[in-house]
């Protein structure tokens, strides 16, 4: 069972996810609220590690998962035969002492999301559950109760860190 409230961004690309990620981390950061992101990313293998440094050494020799610690940060690589399941990496995430997860994409899961609209031909996201808010970049009839345009985004943070204080 997983204690650490989860919250999604989705939304199609250059909508705005990772900027609207990138700002709630920092202002929930600058309230003292630990944050840690999960990112989808669903363009292939991320290319993060260089194979001729120890890790990779030891990933390339057959380790399935490979760790680096250093100046109190660790980085950890894991892999597996078949796509990471969302909940698989939650329950990584959930061994560390955080207050939220903020997920970016994996659309389909159904946990607190707010969804990032480009124009009218990305309305169809709002037919996801457990949608939260809404932030628009062009004014729609968007039938959600927390709609943002896009140059409010602040103040869908604001509601989310609420959310999240609160313990969802």
């Amino acid at each position: 069972m997983v204690k650490t409230p989860v919250i999604q961004v989705v939304g199609y690309q250059n909508s705005g996810k990772t900027l609207f990620a990138e700002k709630l981390i920092e202002q929930a950061s600058s309230h003292g609220i630990k944050v840690g992101v999960i990112k989808h990313h669903g363009h292939g293998t991320p290319d993060v590690y260089d194979e001729k440094k120890d890790t990779g050494r030891h990933r390339n020799a057959g380790a399935v998962v490979t760790g680096v610690s250093g100046g109190g940060m660790v980085s950890i690589h894991a892999t597996q035969g078949s796509e990471w399941e969302l909940e698989q990496l939650i329950r990584l995430y959930d061994s560390f002492d955080l207050d939220f997860i903020l997920v970016e994409g994996f659309k389909e899961e159904s946990y607190p999301k707010i969804v990032l609209l480009r124009n009218k031909d990305d309305l169809h996201l709002l037919n996801k559950t457990n949608i939260i808010g809404t932030i628009v970049k062009e004014a729609h009839d968007v039938s959600v109760d927390h709609s943002y345009l896009y140059d409010r985004m602040n103040d869908c943070i604001e509601d989310v860190l609420k959310h999240v204080r609160r313990g969802y």
